[in-house]
């Protein structure tokens, strides 16, 4: 596989990633107050199938928000950045790892639903463990993207607009994680990720068309 391949492949994976996850949120029920346990048991029993789809989405795009990271890490280290995206990298893997695990913990009220037991006790008995395990691997999560997006800005890999502009959504897509309001969380952090990653996704594309191009000029001279 040439490089050039490698980078569309790491591009294609930067782009994909929020749109997974986006899709997730935007396919969930809409929940006012993520914490309120009667409002989850209703969304849960009137469309069980959403449900359970909705958040195996959640969990998927945020492993794939992991791989678009590793896959930005790597950018970043072709362009000499090693200081702020290596140290955050472990970060945001773990955060993400910690994010798909609420998603994971809402098939209990499925199984309650499916079983007819009792929707709002299904819910209670997790709601000690939600929360908890949202807001820690948000803080986790935070800490890395603020590492990622001090290395793009310093890497000089994005135009100074787009690196503003990448910035400031990275930032939102971490703090809204510590909001669990469905409008804050699914549509602003959803729209805040694509923000975020596109703009890279694009870069990394137009570069590995670029190398071919650069690599014949080279060996013609």
């Amino acid at each position: 596989m040439t490089e050039a391949t490698r980078t569309r492949y790491r591009a294609a994976i930067i782009a994909i990633a929020p749109v997974m996850l986006a899709a997730g949120f935007l396919y969930h029920p809409f929940i006012p107050n993520l914490t309120d346990t009667a409002a989850v048991a209703a969304a849960a029993t009137q469309d069980t199938f959403r449900w359970g789809l909705s958040h195996l989405m959640v969990g998927v795009g945020s492993g794939f928000i992991a791989l678009a990271f590793l896959a930005i890490r790597s950018r970043l280290r072709d362009a000499g950045e090693e200081r702020w995206s290596a140290a955050a990298l472990p970060f945001v893997v773990m955060g993400s790892t910690l994010f798909a695990i609420p998603p994971g913990m809402e098939f209990t009220v499925l199984a309650a639903v499916e079983t007819r037991a009792e929707v709002a006790a299904a819910q209670a008995a997790v709601d000690p463990w939600f929360l908890p395990v949202l807001l820690t691997g948000s803080a986790i999560f935070a800490l890395g993207i603020l590492g990622f997006a001090l290395g793009i800005a310093r890497s000089g890999i994005l135009s100074p607009r787009q690196s503003t502009v990448v910035f400031g959504a990275l930032v939102v897509m971490a703090l809204v994680r510590f909001v669990p309001l469905g409008l804050v969380l699914f549509y602003v952090g959803g729209g805040a990720t694509i923000l975020a990653l596109w703009p890279l996704a694009y870069e990394m594309w137009r570069r590995s068309a670029k190398r071919p191009a650069e690599q014949a000029r080279t060996e013609a001279g």
